[in-house]
């Protein structure tokens, strides 16, 4: 069965975007990148909220970035109820019971599920107990406000830390819920 990883960008005080500006948004050192693009490109497919998925699809198709090929050829799931089409080629629109829809994504071949925000989605797949490893990517500024990444659980996530990488002064770490055998398994 595939895992579910979200990769979300933070801030040092937990937020994904702050009042002016987005955790991903700051540059990254390259080493960082490549490791990034080695993850990436061994997805099986790239799940996402509408906004992201917005923002993605006016983006990748014409970016000439690194991440543009693994972004466009990897297969996309949005996950919404108000988007009429999926036109980002690869793209499908997943409208039903969240925790339904990734377990039938999770039962599908090929390599693991790349989760993207927005702060939405994640909390929403946090609160579900849906994530298999959360890759966080801690960007060396704090907002002081904004986007949490972690919001609304129903009880705290407990997660152990398995990797952590320092990238100049950005920070990878990988966690893992410490309770995975008791968590709703989609």
């Amino acid at each position: 069965m595939r895992s579910v990883v979200l990769m979300m960008s933070v801030s040092v005080d937990g937020y994904v975007a702050g009042p002016r500006e987005h955790a991903g948004a700051l540059p990254e050192p390259d080493e960082l990148k490549h490791w990034k693009l080695d993850r990436i490109r061994r997805a099986g497919t790239h799940i996402m909220g509408r906004v992201t998925y917005e923002e993605m699809a006016g983006y990748w198709p014409t970016s000439t970035d690194e991440y543009a090929a693994p972004m466009n050829e990897i297969p996309k799931v949005v996950f919404s109820k108000t988007l009429d089409e999926a036109t980002w080629a690869g793209s499908s629109i997943a409208r039903g019971d969240l925790a339904d829809e990734i377990a039938t994504l999770r039962r599908q071949p090929g390599g693991e599920i790349i989760a993207w925000g927005g702060a939405s989605f994640a909390q929403s797949l946090s609160r579900a107990g849906l994530v298999d490893d959360y890759v966080l990517v801690i960007q060396p500024v704090a907002f002081g406000s904004g986007l949490p990444l972690f919001a609304g659980l129903p009880d705290a996530l407990r997660l152990e830390l398995i990797e952590a990488k320092t990238f100049d002064s950005t920070v990878l770490h990988i966690y893992q819920p410490t309770d995975r055998a008791s968590r709703p398994r989609a």
